[in-house]
């Protein structure tokens, strides 16, 4: 009897409990479940504006990737090519591929131009761009009139060139006081090489080793000299010195006159 009574006395406990349960819920209604109160949406609605003090920015627009460093900040709306990657002019706001790689053709024509006219005062400042483009493509088509006229002397070419600046290049900063770096040696004596492949291409036509031959090379050799030492002179301040200036000059065009006759 005390065990049917136990589980009786259990069974209200429970029931009482139960139904102190279902009040509190009514006592707390819930707007989660029910979806003419516009479920969870809503519920968060009314609570944001229940805190008026609530003062949070809306999150900013990401750019590309998620990540915009700079705040506010729009992206371009213009969507990038990919053939912008294989030319020359790159991208907006980056400079040119021919910038990059210190290639200025303008600057080519005005030194070749001054080449081409020795007798034409030249500026001291020319040479602040030493570029290496301009003797690089001069080098190259001396070597090639020199091939199609029947003569391989690339690796002679080379050669000579590399020795010739190096040996001038210290023989001019012994001589100046100022001094000058080897990129703008080779830069004048490739600029000043231009009368040798006039004559390298003529070789292509006639045959040099001959009396006319000799006196075109000559002048070539003389013609180089003459706007290289110019050159020399100019950018360093040497012009009491130039005859000193002119003759290693004049052996180191020799030699590429010798390759352009025999």
């Amino acid at each position: 009897m005390s065990a049917i009574f136990d589980q009786n006395s259990y069974g209200d406990y429970n029931s009482q409990h139960a139904s102190q349960n279902s009040d509190n819920l009514q006592f707390f209604p819930s707007q989660y479940g029910d979806p003419s109160s516009g479920g969870y949406g809503h519920h968060q609605q009314q609570r944001s504006s229940s805190f008026p003090g609530n003062t949070m920015s809306p999150a900013p627009e990401l750019g590309y990737g998620g990540y915009n460093p700079v705040p506010g900040a729009q992206m371009n709306s213009q969507p990038i090519s990919w053939l912008s990657a294989f030319g020359t002019g790159g991208l907006e706001g980056e400079p040119p591929l021919l910038e990059e790689l210190g290639i200025n053709f303008s600057h080519i024509k005005t030194k070749s131009f001054t080449v081409l006219n020795p007798l034409r005062p030249v500026d001291r400042n020319i040479m602040d761009d030493t570029d290496l483009a301009g003797p690089l493509l001069f080098c190259l088509a001396f070597g090639t009139f020199l091939l199609l006229s029947g003569k391989q002397h690339f690796g002679y070419i080379y050669g000579v060139a590399v020795v010739g600046c190096s040996v001038l290049f210290l023989i001019l900063n012994l001589m100046s006081p100022q001094g000058v770096d080897i990129p703008k040696t080779a830069s004048v004596l490739g600029y000043c090489m231009l009368p040798l492949v006039m004559l390298s291409s003529v070789s292509t036509l006639f045959t040099l080793n001959g009396g006319l031959g000799y006196i075109l090379s000559a002048l070539a050799i003389a013609w180089c000299t003459y706007s290289s030492s110019g050159f020399f002179t100019a950018v360093l301040g040497m012009n009491d010195q130039r005859f000193l200036v002119a003759y290693p000059v004049g052996l180191f065009y020799g030699c590429f006159a010798l390759m352009t006759v025999f």
